[in-house]
């Protein structure tokens, strides 16, 4: 009778336990505040359908985020393109990332945006991910490229190019989907207010392999640390297709569990690397 009333007692604790840590994860999930609002150029990947009952239509971007979060189990996603009413300080306390597919100098309150860069984005579970023209976003506030990494200035390689890039990592979590190297059909960006002493650089432009072939160093992806918080920008994302692409799915993933701490990545900067980018890119458009 006892060793039947130990077996129960076992059972019942299994399935307690069983319960707690299914509730656990569940609370777990990261919530994201995903931004896709345009002051300047309007990307297709975040432009939302016209037509009836629009209001209630998420663009190809949104979309993904939804999917993958729903697919991965890790985190949920509001979407939205009204940060006046939406990124705010009060908000911004239901969330742990933030994702910007943005453009221009949007309508953020200053007291909002200062809370997020001294305050919210420093504390340790916090993170922001960039995909692609978030670089051109608020490119005359420095608070805000300082954070990013760096200010859009042009894209010589457009959405209908194909570019071989450089994984300089490909063991880091973030870019292990895309191997040593690959091809993709996306617009890249060039920039300026690059700061190669503050961010950790994981992919590139193969200037050798790549038409125009530019006399300088084009940064694709990076990852840095900002305070206790940590960052994650990734310039793929300019065409539609690329919202579909398992590697960049993955790649987000990634940065996801990193910035939860779920998994462990080096984001020291690496300016050497940059400084030999540079002779490359030199080397291979001369």
């Amino acid at each position: 009778m006892l060793f039947l009333r130990r077996c129960c007692l076992a059972v019942l604790t299994f399935f307690f336990l069983t319960s707690l840590s299914l509730n656990a994860s569940e609370k777990a999930k990261s919530r994201i505040l995903m931004v896709t609002q345009s002051q300047g150029f309007m990307h297709g990947s975040v432009r939302r359908p016209d037509g009836t009952e629009a209001e209630k239509k998420l663009a190809v971007s949104e979309i993904a985020m939804i999917e993958l979060g729903q697919k991965t189990g890790l985190f949920t996603v509001d979407c939205t393109q009204d940060v006046a009413a939406d990124f705010t300080k009060a908000n911004l306390q239901n969330y742990d990332i933030v994702m910007f597919y943005t453009t221009g100098s949007l309508p953020i309150a200053e007291e909002d945006r200062e809370y997020f860069f001294k305050e919210w984005l420093t504390a340790k579970g916090h993170g922001f991910i960039g995909f692609h023209s978030a670089a051109d976003t608020y490119g005359d506030y420095q608070p805000y490229w300082d954070m990013v990494g760096g200010t859009f200035n042009g894209h010589p390689w457009n959405a209908g190019d194909t570019v071989t890039i450089t994984v300089h990592e490909p063991e880091h979590p973030t870019m292990k989907p895309f191997g040593k190297e690959f091809t993709i059909k996306d617009e890249i960006y060039q920039y300026k207010n690059w700061q190669p002493e503050k961010v950790r650089v994981l992919m590139s432009l193969d200037m050798s392999r790549c038409k125009p072939s530019a006399p300088y160093h084009v940064p694709v992806a990076w990852v840095k640390s900002y305070g206790e918080g940590r960052v994650y920008f990734n310039n793929l994302g300019h065409n539609e297709s690329t919202w579909a692409d398992s590697r960049y799915l993955e790649s987000i993933t990634a940065g996801v569990k990193w910035i939860r701490g779920d998994l462990e990545a080096e984001s020291a900067p690496n300016p050497e690397l940059s400084a030999k980018e540079e002779e490359k890119a030199k080397a291979a458009a001369q």
